[in-house]
């Protein structure tokens, strides 16, 4: 069954339920083309003021809206009668969070964080889509975005390492 971002039902979720509008990125996955990226893309912005906090602020609220996303995606999921429906990109926001505050505060970097996660999120190499399948629940919408999160780093990082990037 596939969920249309424009059904009226999907609309009520995502802007009249707390875990549907967390889930669903502040209605940004209800982007009627590829709403994980509209998601991604939502985050940025968002990802500056967070990123500004001081790092033990930071880490445990980033770690807060992580296990919250758990709870938002698994509720979402059976509202809408679907596990993980595209449009569901709160694991998308969660993610590239992590990317971006791993990387220096410049916008090649930060270009690259998400070029490389979206990579990652998109085609989901082994054992990402491996984990996709079963791991069930909201968890399981949540692991497969954090391991390509990890996969991006250790891209961007061995990339820095081996062409000697510093912080552009």
């Amino acid at each position: 069954m596939k969920i249309l971002q424009s059904d009226p039902a999907v609309t009520h979720i995502a802007l009249r339920t707390w875990s549907g509008f967390f889930a669903l990125g502040f209605g940004s996955g209800l982007a009627a083309r590829a709403p994980g990226t509209a998601g991604t893309l939502a985050a940025i912005p968002l990802a500056i003021p967070l990123l500004w906090l001081p790092a033990v602020v930071f880490w445990p609220l980033w770690t807060v809206l992580a296990i919250a996303g758990v709870y938002w995606c698994e509720k979402t999921g059976q509202r809408l009668g679907i596990a993980d429906p595209g449009c569901i990109v709160w694991d998308e926001m969660i993610a590239i969070w992590l990317v971006l505050a791993m990387l220096p505060f410049h916008w090649t970097w930060w270009l690259f964080g998400f070029v490389v996660f979206r990579f990652f999120d998109i085609f989901k190499p082994w054992p990402i889509r491996w984990l996709e399948h079963r791991v069930s629940g909201g968890l399981g919408v949540m692991v497969d975005d954090l391991l390509a999160a990890f996969y991006s780093l250790a891209v961007l990082w061995l990339s820095g390492w081996l062409l000697n990037f510093q912080s552009v």
